[in-house]
């Protein structure tokens, strides 16, 4: 049994939600750069190279990505044989959520009641989604939401007989009804199976994924559905041009023989997300 304390996880979280916020993933700076040199359309080109300068101004300047620093998703893996001391999980996550937006000067955009809207002024609570694994370790990835994206979020309860190419039309229709709202280029999660609250979690969980899917079937679905949306014309920043997604990243879920969940969580270019261990 290893002793993890509540402070150490309170500084690990502190530490992930800046560096979240202000250093894109490698993977995705990569794909926003191919997209930039690529892309055809005049308009559509100079938005791309704009959000590449921008997030190589974030990098070095410690400055946030984007002014929305996000609604923090934190996904937490912890070891079973983990011992946590000193206070609570849960708490010492929103403690490090709370530090991190305030030594970060990252703007707090959490409000503590859906209808009376006043903010907390820190931006907690977290939202805080926690698996028990094996091992004695705990590993915490930080992945600000922000609501651009969020709020064109997708849930279709497809029937069971649906194909692969009904689950790809479903997807593109989903974002190409958002537009330019979430500020493509995106990435767009897809959850796909399991019952409607796990198909939403996972969609959002997808987009932590670096590269395509490991299984050829869903890896071919992920390549079919980037081209329909792709090809529908919305393009960067709805400029036009052949880059309204950056990736689709699907993962599949048992499910029951009489559903299809198909959920879509769609993150803008800067698909924030950072991990450590302790």
């Amino acid at each position: 049994m290893k002793n993890i304390s509540c402070e150490d996880i309170s500084e690990l979280v502190a530490q992930l939600c800046v560096r979240a916020a202000t250093v894109l993933p490698p993977d995705v700076a990569e794909l926003l750069e191919k997209a930039a040199k690529a892309e055809s359309c005049p308009a559509a080109a100079a938005a791309l190279g704009d959000l590449v300068e921008n997030f190589g101004y974030a990098a070095e300047s410690g400055l946030p990505i984007c002014q929305d620093t996000g609604m923090a998703v934190v996904f937490a893996d912890v070891g079973q044989d983990a011992h946590i001391t000193g206070g609570l999980f849960e708490d010492a996550v929103n403690e490090g959520v709370r530090r991190g937006y305030e030594r970060g000067y990252l703007r707090k955009s959490v409000v503590g009641d859906p209808l009376r809207r006043v903010n907390t002024g820190d931006n907690t609570p977290a939202v805080i989604h926690t698996r028990l694994v094996a091992g004695d370790g705990i590993t915490i990835t930080v992945a600000p939401k922000g609501f651009g994206s969020e709020n064109m979020s997708a849930l279709v309860m497809l029937l069971p007989s649906a194909s692969a190419e009904t689950v790809a039309e479903a997807v593109a229709d989903a974002v190409v009804r958002a537009g330019a709202k979430p500020c493509p280029p995106l990435i767009v999660g897809v959850g796909l199976g399991g019952t409607a609250e796990q198909a939403m979690l996972a969609a959002k969980r997808a987009l932590l994924r670096s590269g395509e899917n490991a299984d050829p079937f869903y890896a071919s679905l992920e390549a079919d559905v980037l081209t329909r949306i792709n090809s529908r014309g919305c393009g960067a920043q709805g400029f036009g041009g052949s880059n309204t997604a950056l990736a689709v990243r699907i993962e599949p879920l048992p499910t029951h023989i009489a559903g299809l969940p198909c959920a879509v969580n769609i993150s803008c270019h800067a698909d924030r997300h950072a991990a450590g261990s302790l």
